[in-house]
């Protein structure tokens, strides 16, 4: 015969304190996934629904196909954004990117 058979050796009982150590393990590499990747894209998820909600008659998008327009009527959902003059574009509001430049309110008469 060419090939002798293997036995494995009996394998110990693994002990208390190594369960606890891996479990704390597992622990501090997900704390550090929370810090690292999940909170931050948390919070730039919630400063673009605060700018996505902000958007006003005159403020000046960028969308994600790329199409930079200045926002010509606000809807619910949608809004309606020229391109161009005399083209207009409806696209939802969730699709903006950024605004380019926001409309400065009128000055108060005193």
């Amino acid at each position: 015969m060419f090939v002798t058979p293997a036995y494995a050796q009996a394998a110990g009982g693994a002990s208390p304190q190594s369960m606890i150590s891996t479990f704390a393990m597992f622990g501090l590499i997900f704390v550090i996934m929370y810090f690292l990747m999940i909170r931050p894209q948390q919070k730039r998820v919630k400063e673009h629904r605060a700018m996505v909600e902000a958007l006003k008659k005159g403020d000046e998008v960028v969308t994600q196909g790329g199409l930079v327009g200045k926002v010509t009527s606000v809807r619910d959902t949608e809004l309606e954004v020229e391109i161009a003059p005399g083209v207009k574009v409806r696209v939802i509001r969730s699709t903006i990117t950024g605004v380019v430049n926001r409309t400065q309110p009128a000055a108060a008469n005193t």
